[in-house]
């Protein structure tokens, strides 16, 4: 309890050269980054966490790791960290804006307490833990974000290499590019609903010419698609199919029921005018 109280004490009795010395110690270990926050807000954001840092070790909340100053702390740091990692802060520049606090206090309890060894040598060392315990919350909530812009970001790919173009009135394409999985599958089918209910179209062609390779558990994503589409009304044409897919499928023993395939995009629309009663004549 002593240990917090001189911890205490030294926060609030001299927070301002604390937070000038916690600054500067960012910008000359290059974490304070001007070129992607301004110092102003940058100044701001460190004022925040330590008077919140400091209401907490005043309540005892940072040696019971509970508390509401506490809750908060952790909330504005994990806040401050996805924000950073959005912001292109790398995870050592991040963590250093708690660890870059050490040097401020650690000076100030020597001030403090340098006639007591003992005691020093434990506010060190529980300031310390209190510290590291607040940098490994930083790391975790910077990882955190990054993989939660990965997430969006693959998502956005996915949406965006699914496009489902008109062909024609009443006629659909999907043409697919890449790896077929159970996520593509979910946004693949998704999309061409939509477009679907939004044209009113019969017919959708899924063109696989660009899907690398195809094997059982690709041919039964196609298969849901085609289902999903049905229920819609709507029929679908698989075009895109190769000498080597064909071959694949029939070792496979995969059963496309009465799907009509085809071996290019644009023998499946020759299929589908057809079906539609229409025809392209010359001019």
């Amino acid at each position: 309890m002593r240990v917090q109280s001189s911890l205490a004490d030294v926060l609030a009795d001299r927070q301002e050269t604390i937070l000038h010395d916690w600054i500067r110690e960012q910008v000359d270990s290059g974490a304070a980054r001007p070129d992607l926050i301004s110092e102003q807000t940058h100044k701001a954001q460190c004022a925040s966490l330590l008077e919140v840092l400091t209401e907490g070790v005043r309540a005892g909340e940072a040696e019971a790791k509970s508390g509401p100053n506490w809750s908060k702390l952790k909330e504005m740091l994990v806040d401050l960290s996805k924000s950073r990692a959005r912001q292109g802060f790398s995870p050592s520049e991040t963590a250093r804006l708690v660890l870059s606090l050490k040097r401020p206090l650690f000076g100030q309890l020597r001030q403090t307490l340098g006639k007591d060894a003992a005691a020093l040598g434990e506010a060190v060392w529980s300031t310390t833990m209190l510290l590291d315990d607040l940098a490994l919350l930083t790391t975790e909530a910077y990882q955190q974000g990054r993989e939660e812009i990965i997430r969006r970001q693959g998502q956005d790919v996915l949406e965006l290499s699914t496009p489902v173009v008109s062909l024609w009135d009443g006629i659909l394409a999907l043409p697919l590019i890449g790896a077929l999985d159970s996520n593509r599958t979910q946004v693949v089918m998704e999309a061409l609903l939509e477009k679907l209910v939004e044209s009113r179209s019969k017919i959708a062609i899924i063109d696989i010419t660009g899907v690398p390779t195809v094997d059982t558990q690709v041919a039964q994503h196609l298969l849901k698609t085609v289902a999903a589409a049905r229920l819609m009304g709507a029929e679908c044409i698989i075009s895109g199919i190769r000498p080597q897919i064909a071959q694949t499928i029939v070792h496979l023993g995969v059963d496309l029921g009465d799907v009509t395939t085809k071996a290019s995009l644009q023998s499946a629309l020759a299929i589908a005018l057809n079906r539609l009663g229409l025809t392209i004549v010359p001019r």
